[in-house]
């Protein structure tokens, strides 16, 4: 028994935000159409690594996914979703506003003909206010958010992510979203339109930076890898040339991690009792720990800490996350097999529940796929899916 097998979601959008919030539900059982272009395909095909022109990022985010390629703008290509909106409990979008209007698929007709339905519209910037029609992406709100204001070396150039960063939180913040939708519907038998613009998720992860600038008019500035709210928090080189991440976000850990470099007597200072008062000290923290750290290899420094019951990290990159053993004793990834690619390794779900839990099914699915099965439940014969594939509505 999987959590959300009695739902069906219509993943009608492209790239990453909503698509992910798509991919989440379908992890744990939902049956989710996933709607392209006929000849176009989802941009997110073509993103990133690719094995004989097969992208790996489609794989994985269009997993668990029944592939169905129907064109939108063509009227025959509208009714096939109104048809489908009226046996979904989920619409998932991220056109820009008034699209889907043009369409004459208006959320308030998908609404009457469904008034379960669930229309969750993912846009750069919302469905209304002056910026509402341009087009929006992640990194535009990784850049309005204040993040990259704040990321990146004091006196150097603010700094994007290397990833999606704003589309995968609006898309986990979605997917919280349609949830929230429909255990309200369970108490009203109402669906109901979630507008989300992908530019405010991320203000959420940011902290309070609007409350302290209204009350303080403090205005976050960039760090590197220290914290602005507690110290010592750094990367620090090794004897051997590793590097590891060290954090003291609570009292107790950062009088451990002082004590066990060698510097005991800071615990004693009175700015030491503080987050504030430590990163008004920071240089002399770093200076400690990194002391210490750079004359020991990784291993011993990480055994130290652990005896000491400090938080200290080594910093992977992909070869050592693929031989980690706690990622293998948690079961972070999986090896599918895959039609285009024999097989194919990926993240697992993201979370472990004891009664319903989820699974990765298959891998993202050819273009069209399964058009006809998809069709073929909505009562379309074989001779009217024939004509719709000759059309150009289907693929």
């Amino acid at each position: 028994m999987t959590s959300l097998a009695d739902l069906r979601v219509i993943d009608a959008a492209t790239l990453f935000a909503g698509p992910s919030a798509a991919m989440m539900l379908g992890d744990f059982g939902a049956d989710v159409i996933k709607i392209e272009h006929p000849r176009r395909g989802d941009p997110s095909r073509g993103h990133g690594a690719a094995v004989d022109g097969v992208g790996l990022w489609w794989k994985s985010l269009s997993r668990n996914k029944r592939a169905a390629a129907i064109d939108l703008s063509h009227p025959e290509g509208q009714e096939i979703l109104r048809r489908l909106a009226a046996r979904s409990d989920v619409l998932i979008e991220n056109f820009r506003p008034g699209t889907l209007e043009r369409w004459n698929l208006d959320p308030k007709d998908l609404l009457e003909l469904n008034p379960r339905l669930i229309v969750a519209r993912m846009t750069g910037f919302g469905q209304s206010g002056p910026m509402a029609r341009r087009p929006g992406f992640g990194t535009l709100a990784e850049a309005m958010s204040g993040f990259a204001a704040m990321t990146g070396e004091p006196e150097g150039p603010p700094t994007l992510p290397p990833l999606a960063l704003a589309d995968g939180i609006a898309g986990l913040a979605m997917s919280y979203a349609i949830m929230v939708a429909l255990h309200a519907r369970e108490r009203t038998g109402r669906g109901q339109v979630v507008d989300m613009a992908i530019i405010e998720p991320i203000l959420g992860l940011l902290g309070p930076q609007m409350s302290a600038y209204k009350a303080l008019g403090a205005v976050p500035r960039r760090t590197g890898n220290r914290s602005s709210s507690n110290a010592p928090r750094n990367t620090y080189r090794t004897r051997d040339g590793r590097w590891l991440a060290v954090s003291t976000s609570a009292q107790a850990v950062a009088e451990r991690v002082v004590t066990l470099v060698g510097r005991p007597d800071l615990v004693a200072q009175p700015w030491f009792s503080s987050g504030a008062g430590r990163v008004a000290h920071v240089d002399e923290l770093d200076e400690a720990v990194a002391t210490w750290i750079a004359a020991r290899d990784a291993d011993e420094v990480i055994a130290r800490f652990e005896e000491a019951e400090a938080a200290v990290a080594p910093i992977y990159d992909v070869r050592d996350i693929a031989r980690d053993p706690q990622y293998a004793a948690l079961g972070t990834f999986v090896e599918l097999p895959d039609e285009e690619l024999g097989s194919v390794t990926m993240q697992n779900v993201l979370f472990r529940l004891s009664d319903t839990p989820g699974e990765v099914r298959w891998p993202g699915r050819p273009l069209g796929h399964d058009t006809d099965e998809v069709l073929g439940e909505l009562a379309y014969g074989g001779e009217d899916i024939a004509a719709l594939r000759e059309r150009g509505v289907i693929a």
